[in-house]
């Protein structure tokens, strides 16, 4: 069964003409990108809202130590944003939001790392459909030309290779623009929760700075 849906797909190939091989280049390219974006947040581990509990019940409980290495325990761009906002307590806000917007940057880069190559493969491989379906109806024309309307067969030729480049094309480009909205659309998520998380992180600093005073208060 397999090798007669390889013969079938290899008789398409070659019935697509020489688009056809741009076009492969373009589904290979797609489908590594894919596969390393998939592992690649696949691989990232917490949530959000448990790694900034966890982080600011150390805090409340002035064990900074504990904060940085629960950050340490998650590969998560949230845990990496807020372990620069920590390894800075003590400085003044400024500093600590330069320092976790200057990760955050680093981390959103490494999020969208390849996504560039999947929009431009999903807007050029159709792009390649086309011009197989121009090459092809030329090649239809000119055997049309030559032979007439008595060889039905040499016009199919070239309408078959216009027909074929095209859903070639459009199947390449479907999946692979899905792949790109979805990880867009994680990226855009990440970048939102490092935001959130880095806000959330300066107001406990102030909790912390505004209940030292009383502390010392009622010790006294």
């Amino acid at each position: 069964m397999f090798l007669a849906i390889g013969g079938t797909l290899w008789n398409y190939f070659q019935r697509g003409g020489p688009i056809m091989w741009p076009l492969l280049i373009c589904s290979i390219l797609g489908a590594i990108y894919v596969i390393e974006r998939s592992v690649h947040f696949y691989r990232l581990t917490g949530e959000t809202p448990e790694i900034f509990n966890a982080i600011r019940e150390a805090l409340m409980g002035r064990d900074l130590e504990q904060a940085v290495q629960t950050t340490e325990k998650y590969k998560h761009p949230v845990a990496s944003t807020l372990k620069a906002g920590l390894l800075r307590y003590g400085k003044s806000h400024e500093e600590i939001e330069k320092a976790m917007q200057s990760v955050a940057l680093h981390e959103i880069a490494q999020l969208e790392k390849g996504l560039w190559i999947l929009a431009t493969l999903a807007n050029i491989a159709p792009l390649f459909g086309f011009l197989g379906t121009v090459t092809g109806m030329i090649n239809s024309f000119e055997a049309l030309a030559e032979v007439g309307l008595g060889n039905p067969k040499a016009v199919a030729a070239g309408i078959a290779e216009a027909l074929i480049t095209t859903a070639a094309g459009l199947m390449i480009a479907l999946p692979v623009q899905y792949a790109f909205n979805h990880f867009t659309n994680k990226v855009n998520s990440y970048t939102l929760d490092m935001e959130t998380s880095a806000a959330m992180l300066l107001e406990t600093f102030n909790e912390m700075e505004s209940a030292a005073p009383e502390q010392k208060a009622r010790a006294l």
